[in-house]
């Protein structure tokens, strides 16, 4: 069943105000734009619009996202990609996102999740299972194999 058309001013309004409340990637403007029950060719005239007045950036979401994910969550770099990835975000964009992370901020980040992890895992005997663990954990994290290998070597 196609949801009710609630006509192109409305939906302007409404969009406006949902890309000014934060960030939007734009294909989550667009799912917006077809559940308000608009057609394809008013959809695309409302995102254009909307990059036009600059409530719309795919580079600024991606930036914001990627931030805020690490910060906020500690996600890892695998993580942020796939994630932005799976919202239509361009490659140059998620880039620009990533390289927004400051590389000793997400080392510590690794390491505090290291040792949080760790901690966790006291009463763990094998030694095998306790690095299987931690690993498990930190890729979950959507951090790299490279940098993990690294801090498991350290067990």
């Amino acid at each position: 069943m196609r949801p009710l058309h609630i006509g192109l001013e409305k939906a302007t309004q409404k969009i406006k105000y949902y890309c000014a409340y934060q960030e939007r990637s734009h294909k989550e403007v667009r799912d917006k734009l077809y559940s308000f029950g608009l057609y394809k060719n008013e959809v695309e005239q409302l995102v254009a619009e909307m990059v036009a007045e600059n409530y719309l950036n795919e580079e600024r979401f991606a930036i914001a996202f990627a931030g805020g994910k690490f910060r906020m969550k500690g996600w890892g770099k695998i993580k942020i990609i796939g994630e932005l990835k799976s919202r239509g975000v361009s490659d140059y964009c998620i880039k620009t996102g990533l390289a927004q992370i400051d590389s000793n901020s997400y080392e510590s980040c690794l390491e505090k999740l290291f040792n949080s992890k760790l901690k966790t895992l006291k009463s763990e005997k094998n030694i095998f299972i306790k690095k299987k663990k931690v690993q498990q954990f930190l890729l979950q994290r959507g951090f790299e194999p490279a940098l993990i290998s690294q801090w498991i070597n350290k067990i």
